[in-house]
């Protein structure tokens, strides 16, 4: 990844204060009052989908260094903070983004293994149970782990509650079930960040949205 070590965001080429200000007309058409700032817990927390030249997804980068790098010319806004937030300096501004765009492409090297994790399985199933199609809220081994079943895509589902409770460590075929669709591994550089954003933007679906396999 370029600039490993930017210039920090409270030097003299950045510029800003590490704060969050809403624009004045936002403010007021949704709280009706006075601009208000938002502290330190916001850079924190927040995180911003970083993009190829090619709009190919790389990672989530921690907003501050996703504001380094647009101050630096090194990435461009693409999608800014939906609410409309801005960073200020006694200077200059810059909107709070969400999606930003490298300026020069960066080769990445291609790991065709996805991690499995809760995350990135509840976005493979789409939130679905693997067994009635109802919203998912946990995730289930088709083979008990008690009967030596695996921890791996092929093995696991997102399940609803209900189906968890009333499957147990029960085969399908004792059961008389069948899965919905067949579980398989997900490939492609967006399926490995997905495995680690639990809470993606509504913005960045339009870049996540390849299929499974």
């Amino acid at each position: 990844m370029p600039d490993r070590h930017p210039t920090p965001i409270g030097a003299a080429r950045a510029g800003l204060a590490p704060r969050t200000q809403a624009r004045p007309s936002s403010v007021k058409a949704n709280h009706g009052a006075s601009e208000q700032t938002h502290g330190p817990p916001t850079w924190g927390r927040r995180r911003v989908l970083l993009l190829n030249t090619t709009f190919e997804p790389l990672t989530a980068l921690p907003l501050r260094r996703a504001v380094v790098l647009v101050v630096c010319g090194k990435a461009e806004v693409v999608h800014g903070d939906p609410s409309g937030l801005v960073l200020h300096s006694a200077a200059d501004s810059v909107v709070v983004p969400s999606v930003i765009r490298l300026s020069s492409f960066v080769r990445v090297p291609y790991r065709a293994r996805v991690p499995l994790t809760r995350a990135g399985l509840m976005h493979r199933d789409r939130y679905r149970c693997a067994y009635c199609g109802n919203r998912a809220e946990t995730i289930d081994h088709v083979i008990p782990r008690s009967r030596r079943g695996e921890h791996t895509w092929q093995n696991c589902v997102a399940c609803c509650v209900k189906c968890n409770h009333r499957k147990a460590d029960k085969l399908l075929s004792e059961l008389g079930w069948r899965l919905r669709v067949v579980p398989r591994a997900p490939r492609g550089v967006h399926w490995r960040l997905l495995a680690g954003v639990v809470d993606a933007d509504p913005q960045w679906l339009p870049y996540l949205g390849e299929p499974a396999a």
